[in-house]
Formats: C-alpha cells, structure tokens, sequence
C-alpha cells in the first residue's frame, strides 16, 4: 500500500476511539506517547480495516510492514528489522522491554507476525544483496530526531537540540532514565549502540514549521522561492500585532489538540504581507518555546544553551528571534544536516571509523550562535498575546 505521512490525519476516528475508552494518556505509561494521528500503529490499523484482503494476508505471513527504514533495508538486504528508535515511535514497542508489547497488539488487533526484529541503531544490520553494491555493510539505521541529537553531540542528560525542517523537533536528552511527560511531551528512545544500554529523550513534536513557509510560497504565492521569506519579513521592524499559528493539521506538543485549525489573528488595516510573513517565521520561535516550557516542568532542568539544526537554521531572523523568545543562547553547528551526520556517526563507531565518542565530541564544531537581545518582559507580552491566539484556533473541528 502506498507510505502514509506522518501528518495525515485518516485515523483521527481511531484516535478519538481509544482516546475516550482509555484516555488520551492510556498507553503512556508503556509507550512513551499519547493518542494522536502522529504515531503508525493507528495508520497500520487502519491499514487493516480498509485494505481488502490484508488481514488475511498478514496474518498468513505474507504481509509485513515497517517505517521507511525497515522498508530500505527490506529491499537492499532482505532482512526484515526496524530500529529501536523509529519502532518507539510506532506507539506499539514498549519502551521497558524494548519489544512489541503483546497487550496493546492485542487491543489494536495487529498480527505480531507482520512486525520487524527490533535491533540497535548500529552494528551489522544486513549487506546490499545485488547491483554495484553488492556486499555493501548497511551499518546503522536511527531515527530523523534521534539522529540529529548523536549528530549534535548531545550524549548527556539535560543536552538539547531543536531541528527545523517541515515540522520542528525539539529533543532533550535525559540520560538511562525514562522519564514520563506531563506536560504533552512524548517519552522515546534516544540511542542504543551494540555496545551500550538504552538511552532516553523527550521530545516535543511541532507539526508545522519551514511547511508554512511552503504554504505561504505555493499557496498564497507571497514569495517565489523559500529563501526570499527572510527578506520579506524583515522589511518591517514587527510583526504589526498579528500571530499566526499554523494549526494546519491539528496542534501537536505540548497541546495535543486534532480540533485546532490554522488562524491568524490581530490583524487590522495597517497589516500587510511583510507582517503575516514575520508572523509565520515567528510562529516557528513561539512554538518552540512553547515545547521548552513543558521540557523545563517534566525534567527540572533549566535550558542552558540549544543546539539547532535543519534547513530553516540558515533564516538569520528566525535565529535571532529564537534566542530573544527562549532567553538562552542558540548556536547552529558547521554541519546543518546533522541528522545525516548523526546517522554516520553511529556506522564509524560500528566499523571502527571512530574509536568513541570523546572523537566525536572533538570533531564537532559550531559556526554560529545568536544571544538574546530582547528583554524578558518584552518576551513576556508577546507571549502573552501567542498564547491568546493559540486558544483562538482550538474547538475549531
């Protein structure tokens, strides 16, 4: 069947389901998650139920299924494996055990036979089997967040990085401790080399962050290529009163919210194109803060500094900005694309590449970083204000 994104919302019945029998919460406790379209195990249920013939199919064994890593790794090497941290993700691994949990495969009705051998995030995970390739090691497999997280260096509890790509990600490392949200974050893997125990992260997922400046470019046609919004939005001195969130699909973390829609409030005579542009690159800095806050009341840990990466890290404004709204440094790395670096790192250590992550650290450097230069009851106000319209776009649906 053809991949389902992450931000589809086709299980939202499914969701409202098991969110009224058991509680948005449920399956915390195991998982790490709440109900929300978010997570893949409501998408492979779904899957089940409209699918014709596929029940069947899976439960003969002849329909397996996986996230985009199981599926490359399926069809380079024929091993049949998905990692620890993209199956934490799933909301079918439990995440003291390390394994599928039977319980909630039993709830959701879902074959353990069409499910992937979790495995750690590096080591020998299968060879290329045909083509040039042919005997190629595939020597780690980790999750988009997580990835960047090893590629930022953070190995220590209480480190943080942020990743700004279509969505936005915020993870904080919280060292062998799984530590429980309540504050709307969610509870996922970090890391599990070959060679070391299991290491933890919350997480606060944003759904939409550089794909409003994709709207604003394709659907409403107010730039004609991404880069040109900085220049756009920096043409005025503010935002002119007006907040835009961009609900698009429902608010993720710390909210949690599938009713929300997209708005843009404050808006008056003197508002022009400028103004809603600086409103979206601002939305990105609000949510984020939004994220640090419920992170600070989960872990007791004040931020020191973040660490950002991702393709909208370029946006100077936005980085500014950013620093200004959390009150902390920000400093982006020589590397933007740490997620792949991350991903690489894992295999050098696999193959010996990298003897440890002390080589690590030292091979990390930072080319830039931004200090607050707006004072915190300037911050404050404008918060206030953010927080007024993200009340505007709920009870929408």
């Amino acid at each position: 069947h053809n991949a389902i994104v992450w931000q589809d919302t086709r299980t939202e019945k499914l969701v409202s389901h098991y969110t009224q029998s058991l509680g948005q919460d449920g399956w915390r406790q195991k998982t790490g998650l709440p109900f929300a379209t978010y997570f893949s195990g409501l998408k492979l249920r779904w899957l089940l139920d409209h699918v014709k013939g596929l029940r069947e199919a899976a439960e003969a064994g002849d329909a397996i299924f996986g996230t985009m890593e199981t599926w490359l790794i399926w069809t380079f090497c024929g091993n049949h494996v998905t990692d620890v941290t993209n199956a934490s993700r799933t909301m079918l691994m439990n995440l003291h055990t390390l394994d599928w949990d039977q319980d909630i495969l039993d709830a959701l009705d879902i074959p353990r036979l069409m499910l992937p051998q979790i495995v750690s995030n590096n080591g020998l995970l299968g060879r290329v089997q045909d083509g040039a390739s042919k005997g190629l090691p595939i020597c780690s497999a980790i999750g988009d967040q997580q990835a960047a997280l090893f590629g930022q260096t953070c190995f220590q509890s209480g480190q943080a990085k942020n990743t700004y790509g279509t969505g936005c990600f915020m993870l904080l490392h919280t060292g062998n401790d799984i530590v429980q949200s309540r504050h709307g974050l969610l509870t996922t893997v970090a890391c599990r080399t070959e060679k070391d125990a299991a290491t933890y992260a919350l997480e606060g997922s944003v759904a939409y962050t550089g794909a409003v400046v994709q709207w604003l470019r394709d659907n409403l046609g107010f730039v004609r290529t991404s880069a040109e919004i900085e220049k756009l939005a920096a043409s005025v001195a503010d935002n002119g009163g007006v907040y835009f969130v961009p609900a698009f699909s429902g608010l993720y973390a710390p909210y949690w919210r599938p009713d929300a829609r997209g708005t843009i409030v404050g808006l008056t005579g003197y508002a022009g194109k400028a103004h809603i542009a600086r409103a979206a690159l601002e939305s990105t800095a609000w949510q984020t803060l939004d994220v640090l806050k419920a992170m600070e009341q989960d872990s007791g840990i004040p931020l020191e500094q973040l660490n950002v990466d991702g393709g909208m890290v370029v946006n100077e404004l936005l980085m500014q900005f950013q620093a200004d709204v959390l009150q902390v440094p920000v400093q982006r790395p020589q590397v933007n694309e740490t997620t792949a670096l991350g991903a690489a790192y894992l295999a050098g250590l696999a193959t010996g590449y990298w003897k440890n992550t002390d080589e690590l650290l030292q091979n990390h450097a930072i080319s830039q970083s931004w200090t607050p230069q707006m004072d915190k009851a300037t911050v404050d106000a404008a918060y206030k204000q953010w927080q007024k319209a993200v009340a505007r776009s709920m009870d929408w649906v």
